[in-house]
């Protein structure tokens, strides 16, 4: 959404700083209240600019869809105007005072978020209040917003960086809920209606499902105060929360080719389970995957595209989520060297066990995390994403306030340990999106091959 004052906003907010070295940070300090609607209220005052962040995070996602896409445009929906502001007055209010508001769906989570200065308090608040609990579902609206949809559903579909992961996901997870595509696909999209919209938020927008989070330029008692009354109405109470269990790892090796006819180069996953992102062991899982992808100087960038010149980047990641996660590897490459890029995708990642990780290596990745840990909660949009996240993910403030020393005391042993617990070695699945013409034959020594089409979203086993 277009904000007048948007670029002053952003400067402001890139000034905050909540710390005054990286071995003293501490998440700052914040009230946590349950009012008796069953909404979960946290508080966190922070005056060094008076800007005001609002998150209100909800346990619904794409993991509740009945239809793919379902969580999307749910959320999506909220800001297509209310029972009392039709969408282009609310877009004007909100521009004209230079406030800022979105909605999105993620695989686990919905979010409406809120930036203004606090002067606007008031008039942003009840904005939010009329779009969470009174959204207009209006026909023309949604089905005009529908149509844009599926044009960037066409649009991403062009690219492969951009659905790889969604066929990853299929992949590692097959039945489980986690294997679902978030963006939803046209076919799903298109049997969307209002009325499955309409379901999705009374199910699941209520205040005994969500947590509201305010972090700025206030003061927490008056807001306290103020938040009681504007939403003592909101009532409802969502259905059996969906409790889900762990993946089983693969018992072979797979592969995913998704043919794109017309690629010149290969796009491709490897990976296995993960962890969950309560995991005790996050912090320093999250060190060593700096040593394999996940920095610049890392082993997978340096051999993969600094010595070898195969690709522009490669990276590692841990993608957790409350009950399970995945571990991936990702670059891309020209399809005359896709078969040379994986095979030095997994001699490097074979590095972790030999020759394993070195005293040396260690205390770099230790320095480097230590160093980029504290700029990431600077700002109240962050720290607001921070107290949400742990709302969703059950972690709580020790994640932060041990942070630091925690990395410190992670030692060679440990990590080598760690290496052989958590990073899966066996059975590694496969996504490879290019020209299967020139490169299925290749891929065979990797796994049993399965094929779909980049024009199609969904993939059966």
């Amino acid at each position: 959404m277009k904000t007048i004052f948007k670029p002053l906003v952003g400067l402001l907010l890139s000034s905050v700083a909540f710390f005054s070295s990286a071995e003293q940070f501490q998440l700052p300090e914040y009230q946590k209240v349950t009012l008796d609607n069953g909404l979960t209220l946290y508080l966190m005052e922070q005056h060094e600019v008076p800007l005001i962040e609002v998150k209100v995070q909800l346990k619904a996602g794409a993991i509740n869809n009945n239809k793919a896409g379902l969580a999307n445009l749910t959320a999506e929906t909220l800001m297509l105007g209310t029972q009392q502001t039709p969408k282009s007055e609310l877009d004007a209010q909100l521009d004209f005072i230079g406030a800022n508001m979105n909605s999105s769906a993620g695989l686990e989570s919905s979010a409406l978020s809120a930036s203004f200065v606090n002067k606007d308090a008031d008039k942003v608040l009840e904005l939010l209040k009329q779009v969470l609990t009174a959204p207009a579902f209006d026909n023309e609206e949604f089905d005009k917003f529908k149509q844009r949809y599926l044009s960037q559903l066409d649009e991403k579909r062009q690219s492969p960086k951009a659905v790889i992961y969604d066929y990853f996901n299929q992949l590692l997870y097959r039945n489980h809920p986690y294997a679902s595509i978030q963006d939803g696909d046209k076919h799903s999209i298109e049997s969307i209606n209002l009325a499955d919209v309409k379901n999705f938020y009374q199910q699941f927008y209520t205040p005994d499902n969500a947590a509201l989070i305010v972090v700025g330029d206030f003061d927490s008692d008056k807001m306290l105060s103020k938040l009681k009354i504007l939403l003592k109405d909101w009532q409802g109470k969502t259905t059996k929360p969906l409790m889900l269990t762990g993946i089983d790892p693969a018992q072979q090796a797979n592969v995913l080719l998704v043919n794109k006819a017309d690629a010149i180069e290969s796009t491709f996953v490897i990976g296995g389970p993960g962890i969950k992102r309560s995991n005790p062991d996050y912090v320093e899982l999250t060190v060593l995957n700096t040593i394999l992808g996940g920095r610049f100087t890392s082993w997978l960038n340096d051999a993969l595209r600094v010595n070898a010149g195969l690709t522009y980047g490669a990276r590692s990641s841990f993608s957790a989520n409350k009950y399970a996660g995945s571990f991936s590897i990702y670059t891309f490459t020209k399809t005359a060297t896709t078969e040379q890029a994986i095979d030095l995708a997994l001699s490097t990642y074979q590095k972790l066990w030999e020759p394993g990780i070195d005293i040396q290596t260690l205390e770099s990745a230790k320095a480097y995390v230590k160093g980029q840990f504290p700029p990431k909660y600077e700002t109240s949009a962050e720290l607001a994403d921070l107290l949400g996240n742990m709302f969703i993910y059950d972690f709580d403030q020790q994640f932060i306030n041990q942070f630091n020393q925690r990395v410190s005391k992670l030692d060679v042993e440990r990590a080598n340990q760690l290496v052989k617990r958590y990073f899966p070695r066996d059975n590694l699945q496969f996504v490879v999106v290019g020209k299967a013409a020139e490169i299925k034959s290749k891929l065979e020594k990797y796994g049993k091959v399965y094929q779909t089409d980049i024009d199609k979203a969904e993939v059966s086993f």
